[in-house]
């Protein structure tokens, strides 16, 4: 799958509660930015609330992965009903759960399916909430007498962590927008006569920030 140019997540642990015919739904939402750490705040959760009757989940990461699950409640209720909320904010890099605290009387497959929407709803809703763009992390390496041409390119790219090395010669690491990449890349070469280089570090690495 190619990778976004821009990602939205959440930046904060967030919760909801209600009760629909004396059940009780416990919506949790936590920034997560991989699998295993979101298995292990499940497992976490899992352990705080051992005596709920259900604890069904989605997560979404950018790389493509999600999973969800219905925990025992009907096929269909719950585990995609969450990941649909999720959908709707167009969030990723998050774990959202709703733990249920079975209140004695079934609710049908239709309302509870709202049920555990309104859980992932009303929690993502009060999430605060981020925009990152994508970015190339990268060094350039270049000779004494290019410095003024060097730090022109970099002003010109709209860099960001910008970081001066001084090694067997200087460098500069910087983040610039990954579809500037190539642009930059061009600029250097033309203002060092080829003679500098540019070295990708991490070509996917999402921050967020300010934009001209």
């Amino acid at each position: 799958m190619s990778e976004l140019e821009k990602i939205k997540s959440i930046t904060s642990f967030t919760e909801s509660k209600f009760k629909e015919k004396g059940s009780q739904f416990i919506g949790q939402a936590y920034p997560v930015q991989t699998e295993s750490e979101a298995q292990e705040i499940l497992d976490t959760v899992r352990k705080k609330y051992y005596d709920a009757t259900h604890h069904c989940y989605c997560y979404d990461i950018q790389d493509g992965t999600n999973k969800y699950s219905d925990d025992g409640e009907p096929s269909g209720t719950a585990g995609i009903r969450i990941l649909n909320a999720i959908n709707h904010f167009e969030l990723t890099n998050l774990l959202v759960i709703s733990i249920r605290y079975y209140g004695g009387t079934k609710l049908g497959v239709g309302p509870l399916g709202k049920a555990y929407y309104r859980s992932a709803f009303d929690t993502l809703e009060a999430a605060p909430k981020i925009e990152k763009l994508k970015h190339a992390k990268v060094k350039v390496t270049f000779d004494y007498d290019m410095t003024s041409q060097i730090h022109h390119a970099v002003s010109l790219s709209d860099a960001v962590n910008i970081k001066n090395i001084f090694e067997e010669k200087p460098a500069i690491e910087c983040c610039i927008l990954a579809n500037q990449l190539q642009k930059f890349e061009a600029t250097v070469a033309e203002l060092s006569n080829a003679k500098a280089t540019v070295r990708v570090i991490d070509n996917s690495l999402y921050l967020s920030r300010q934009t001209k």
